[in-house]
């Protein structure tokens, strides 16, 4: 973030995308061109467009605010109920929210690109399989692992006689999705890093690229600790849980 660009009527649009990427949909809204031809004074565009400019300039400063999770939280202690709440309303509300723009502003980059940089369309690709798998994984978290692990937890702690019963029957998909699923996302986020040489640009890059490769960086980032806080905590509790209600006689 570059300290220098200011939000003001006298500042362009490539300018301030270039300093806060997450500007770049605020500008898509209104239909302003925020790449190589953004050089124009955002009071000029504004004129020209009949926009509202303080609601824009609002809108572009809310845009730049970071939230930074606190590095040391205590996620072991989180009771099972919270962990699940905090995954559905942080990680899986951002990929709700935002994988399907930031895929379609790559698409729009790697359009525009693939004959300067032709590793883009590997990129392309893998970014393709992530955008069909992971709304449909969020879904099947939601309606069927989530939903037993919370069940398994309450019958846990309140010392139910049918929780032996509930983890003989359902057990299987938690492994599965720990095992499997995620793994191929791993194995997916690695590339994306090789093929974008972890998400840097080149010196001569435009701030369609830019933009691009800062997308795909903060999208890296939410992967890891989503998958984190299921691989590494949520999910051992689980199956902790299972195994000390099947020793149970």
């Amino acid at each position: 973030m570059s300290p220098s660009v200011l939000i003001n009527e006298n500042a362009c649009a490539a300018d301030i995308v270039r300093a806060y990427y997450r500007t770049a949909r605020v500008f898509r809204k209104y239909d302003i061109e925020y790449c190589c031809g953004g050089r124009w004074p955002l009071k000029m565009v504004v004129e020209e467009k009949k926009l509202d400019g303080p609601k824009l300039m609002k809108e572009l400063e809310e845009a730049c605010r970071v939230l930074i999770t606190p590095a040391g939280l205590p996620y072991q202690t989180w009771s099972v109920d919270f962990l699940i709440d905090y995954i559905i309303n942080i990680h899986h509300e951002y990929l709700r929210r935002s994988l399907n723009p930031l895929l379609e502003q790559v698409a729009r980059f790697v359009e525009e690109h693939r004959k300067k940089y032709p590793e883009l369309e590997e990129l392309s690709q893998h970014l393709q399989f992530l955008g069909k798998t992971m709304i449909p994984h969020l879904m099947q978290e939601e309606n069927v692992i989530f939903p037993y692990i919370r069940q398994i937890s309450h019958a846990y702690e309140s010392q139910e006689a049918y929780a032996t019963l509930l983890v003989r029957t359902l057990r299987k998909p938690v492994e599965a999705l720990m095992h499997e699923e995620h793994e191929t996302i791993e194995k997916l986020l690695i590339r994306v890093r090789e093929l974008t040489h972890y998400y840097t640009a080149p010196e001569n890059a435009c701030t369609s690229h830019r933009l691009a490769f800062s997308l795909l960086k903060e999208l890296d980032q939410d992967l890891v600790q989503h998958i984190f806080l299921e691989n590494e905590v949520l999910f051992p509790k689980a199956i902790a849980m299972e195994k000390e209600l099947l020793a149970r006689p």
